[in-house]
């Protein structure tokens, strides 16, 4: 395998450093269904998902990061979200109803997960 060292990629108008991409960028994302059948719509880094029950989800990453990777996570409009757990190969998290305690499944989530592979 060959390795192509640069220091900056360029558009022709923008210049940015390759440590700014590497660094900054999600390591692993998806945008998944999840209500009835979960299933990813679209990902970049997760193998697959796991459904643990009513809103309790927990997302596989393909490659593992060296540490708990850092997780945000958006969705539908009347539940929040939080991370419940996670180790080097997958994140689980939960969508929880705004001003409840209560689990809901939700129809459109998306995760983004940063951290330094291993």
């Amino acid at each position: 395998m060959s390795t192509l060292t640069i220091s900056n990629l360029s558009d022709g108008t923008t210049t940015v450093a390759t440590s700014y991409i590497t660094n900054g960028s999600a390591k692993a994302w998806v945008n998944f269904n999840g209500t009835g059948t979960i299933a990813i719509r679209t990902s970049q880094g997760v193998t697959s998902l796991t459904d643990n029950g009513t809103g309790d989800y927990t997302v596989n990453f393909s490659t593992s990061f060296s540490g708990e990777p850092a997780g945000v996570l958006t969705g539908g409009r009347n539940t929040h979200y939080y991370t419940g757990s996670g180790n080097t190969s997958s994140l689980r998290f939960y969508s929880i109803t705004v001003g409840t305690s209560t689990n809901a499944d939700t129809s459109i989530l998306v995760l983004s997960a940063n951290g330094d592979l291993a």
